[in-house]
């Protein structure tokens, strides 16, 4: 059997999964929080522009919100590429809010993404493992 890893994100948390056999459960390895991505803008950025445009503002707001966002994918990515280099993963199943998914995407080194078998585009962070493992084949 592969050493199989199943990653489970969105902009706020990730949770890292391992599956000792094909039919086997999930067993979390890990839970990554990050919580600046449920912070306000205001609590984001200290020197905000003023409000004379709100569309601007608006757009402010998104930069630095996806940047958080960005960060901690990054931090996941980062993860993964141990888990790959520290020879504990050699297939990789993507679960991730759409969004999320696409960022885990551009991070990936093309060694981990040679790993990725499976991608979903769904956000089931708070789900419990066995739900999460329903969503996924049968056989890993």
């Amino acid at each position: 059997m592969r050493k199989t890893w199943v990653v489970v994100a969105d902009r706020s948390r990730a949770r890292l999964f391992s599956v000792a056999t094909p039919k086997g459960p999930l067993e979390e390895l890990e839970d990554l929080v990050h919580p600046e991505a449920r912070s306000h803008e205001r609590d984001l950025t200290s020197d905000r522009p003023g409000r004379s445009n709100d569309q601007h503002v608006l757009g402010a707001e998104n930069s630095a919100r996806d940047q958080q966002a960005h960060e901690f994918a990054r931090e996941i990515v980062f993860r993964l590429e141990s888990g790959r280099v520290e020879h504990r993963l050699e297939q990789l199943i993507v679960v991730a809010a759409p969004d999320v998914l696409g960022m885990l995407r551009k991070t990936m080194s093309g060694s981990l993404t040679k790993l990725v078998v499976l991608e979903i585009d769904k956000n089931v962070t708070q789900r419990k493992p066995a739900d999460i493992r329903k969503l996924l084949p049968k056989f890993l």
